[in-house]
């Protein structure tokens, strides 16, 4: 399928609407009143991916500029975007939160989700932003959270111990997870609530510091060096 992701558009709403109650059934969808104020507040932030073909939107992305020292890294995402308003949006910030990604699941594996992302840090790029930072819902902990922690649920993601229909893609655009905080969303039973933050630097602001504040217990273990047999 030929993708074209560009900025969201009034018109668009009805669409992005439609999907949002596709890919989470049973919660309240995205609203004109939040889609409009998103516009408002951060265009360049708000994106949609469209079939060149038929103009169809398959996905969207959503984002807004924070000053992350302004917010604990367990705060919830009503509270990271203002219940969804982005009216906290602060262009002094030097990190972008990505407040949702959305892709049609009929249309998955055929790189909505990494033309989706490869706009946002096109974004992140030409604004001279630090990083890119997020929740990454853990849509697949609900299945196995009576067997194990969630700090273990991602350590084995991240080790490519288990998969994560959503962390293990976040993961391939080389993102990095800095912690695991609950009641990231409420009402969602296939995360439980939880989430892992995670964050990608963009390599031409990033400095020395901004590495070394990586939460080493989540990085990949590293095979191991012993060549015993």
């Amino acid at each position: 399928m030929p993708i074209r992701v560009r900025l969201t558009r009034e018109a668009d709403f009805p669409a992005i609407i439609a999907l949002s109650q596709v890919v989470y059934p049973g919660s309240t969808p995205w609203s004109e009143r939040q889609l409009t104020s998103h516009l408002h507040t951060f265009p360049k932030g708000q994106l949609v991916a469209e079939d060149e073909r038929t103009g169809e939107v398959v996905g969207m992305a959503a984002s807004l500029i924070v000053l992350w020292d302004d917010y604990d890294i367990e705060m919830n995402w009503r509270d990271m975007t203002d219940h969804g308003m982005f009216t906290n949006h602060d262009p002094t910030g030097h990190t972008l939160y990505g407040a949702e990604v959305m892709v049609d699941p009929s249309r998955q594996r055929l790189g909505i989700g990494r033309a989706l992302y490869a706009a946002r840090r096109e974004l992140v790029r030409g604004l001279k932003l630090l990083r890119i930072r997020a929740g990454a819902r853990l849509r697949g902990y609900g299945s196995v959270a009576h067997l194990i922690p969630p700090e273990e649920y991602v350590l084995d993601v991240v080790n490519h111990r288990r998969t994560d229909p959503t962390l293990t893609f976040q993961l391939k655009q080389r993102f990095r997870v800095l912690a695991v905080v609950a009641d990231y969303l409420r009402h969602d039973p296939a995360s439980q609530g939880y989430a892992a933050v995670i964050e990608w630097l963009n390599h031409e602001v990033a400095r020395r510091k901004d590495y070394a504040g990586r939460n080493p217990r989540f990085l990949p273990q590293r095979p191991s060096e012993d060549t015993t047999t």
